[in-house]
C-alpha cells in the first residue's frame, strides 16, 4: 500500500486567522463592551439617581453581557467551534462587486442629503425612493415615480403628524 497524499503544509499565521475569523467578532464585541462600560461608569448621575435602579443600570448590564458573549464566543472558536454556513443564499463570493449599483445608490443618498433642505422631505424623499428603486434594477418608469411619491408623502405624514417628528416640508409646506 502506498500513500499518495501530500504532507500537510505548516500553518501560517494568516491561514490560522482565516480559519478562526470569528475571533474578529469577538474583538468587536469586546471593544463595544469596554466602550459601553466605560461610558456607564463615567456617567454623571448624581442629579438623576432616585433609587437603586438608575440610568447606569442598563448600560452596565449590556456592557457586561457584551463582554461575556465575547469571552464565551472566543472560547468556543478556540475549541474548534464554527458557525454554520448560510444554506439559504446562493451567493458567488468570487463574483466582482457591482460598482455601478453602489455608485448610483451613493449618488442618490448624497442628492437626498443635499436636497432635503431646499426641497423638503416629500420631494427629496420621492427622489430617494425612486432613485433607489432604479439603482437596484426596477425599470418601471411609469409606475415607480408614483409609488415613490406616495411612499414619501405617507412617510412625511406619519412622522410629521402622527409621531410629532418635524420633517422639512420645503416649498410644499403650505400645501401639505
Amino acid at each position: 500500500m502506498t500513500d499518495d497524499s501530500t504532507p500537510p503544509r505548516p500553518a501560517t499565521a494568516r491561514s490560522w486567522l482565516r480559519e478562526h475569523s470569528e475571533l474578529g467578532v469577538c474583538v468587536l464585541l469586546l471593544v463595544l463592551g469596554v466602550l459601553v462600560l466605560t461610558d456607564a461608569l463615567t456617567m454623571n448621575v448624581d442629579i438623576t439617581q432616585r433609587g437603586p435602579v438608575g440610568p447606569r443600570t442598563v448600560p452596565l448590564v449590556v456592557g457586561t453581557g457584551l463582554l461575556a458573549v465575547a469571552v464565551l464566543l472566543a472560547v468556543d472558536v478556540l475549541r474548534g467551534g464554527r458557525g454554520e454556513a448560510e444554506a439559504g443564499e446562493d451567493v458567488d463570493l468570487d463574483a466582482p462587486a457591482d460598482l455601478r449599483t453602489v455608485a448610483l445608490l451613493t449618488g442618490v443618498f448624497l442628492a437626498f442629503a443635499a436636497l432635503i433642505g431646499p426641497l423638503g422631505f416629500p420631494v427629496s424623499g420621492a427622489l430617494l425612493f425612486w432613485g433607489s428603486a432604479y439603482a437596484l434594477g426596477s425599470r418601471h418608469l411609469d409606475r415607480d415615480p408614483l409609488i415613490a411619491a406616495g411612499l414619501s408623502l405617507l412617510t412625511y405624514f406619519v412622522f410629521d403628524d402622527l409621531l410629532g417628528v418635524p420633517l422639512p416640508g420645503g416649498p410644499l409646506m403650505g400645501v401639505l
